[in-house]
């Protein structure tokens, strides 16, 4: 009895993971500096939310599904998504077609998003520190975002839900930037503090 010959296929495609989370960390920091005050909300952060942190996340997360990724397929496909449904929910009442999204309605939008993002930074805890404080940094702002649409919150509070933002964004492009150096020099350059 003869045993059938076996091929085995080596990955060979790019890591997504760098683009991913380079995508949602730099929108997330150009958002987050309109929320501390710095700039109005302009085209340049629609943009980014259209084509950045919306269209690459999405391709991310394809490439994720290809290298048979649950975690990346269903984060940056679903964070890619988030930044295009922010973006509707600027643009459309814009259109005249629908009204804008009232308080209450922002509110329950963004605490879904935080409750699926608590969900997911559990998953981290499988992968890295870097990747786990990305989540954990994005489960808080989600909340606190949310919190500032029904709290009639000061200024203030606003200002510091938008720094807690610039964090989480940086480090989501740490995180990004750090598989790049990594996989480049072949040896750990950017720590990811593997668990």
């Amino acid at each position: 009895m003869t045993e059938p010959n076996s091929i085995q296929m080596k990955d060979t495609t790019a890591n997504p993971g760098p683009l991913g989370l380079l995508a949602f960390g730099m929108t997330t920091v150009l958002l987050n500096l309109h929320n501390i005050g710095l700039y109005e909300l302009n085209s340049m952060v629609l943009a980014m939310g259209i084509f950045y942190g919306g269209l690459a996340q999405v391709i991310a997360g394809i490439m994720e599904w290809k290298k048979n990724n649950t975690f990346g397929t269903t984060a940056f496909t679903s964070y890619g998504m988030f930044w295009l449904t922010l973006v509707g929910l600027v643009l459309l009442p814009k259109t005249g077609a629908i009204g804008a999204a009232d308080d209450k309605a922002m509110a329950a939008y963004l605490i879904c998003w935080g409750v699926f993002t608590g969900v997911m930074f559990v998953g981290t805890l499988h992968l890295n520190r870097a990747l786990q404080f990305v989540f954990l940094s994005l489960t808080i702002l989600f909340f606190l975002l949310a919190y500032g649409e029904v709290g009639g919150v000061s200024s203030g509070f606003k200002h510091f839900t938008g720094y807690e933002g610039i964090i989480c964004g940086l480090s989501a492009m740490y995180a990004g930037l750090a598989l790049v150096l990594n996989e480049l020099a072949r040896r750990t350059v950017l720590p990811l503090g593997p668990v």
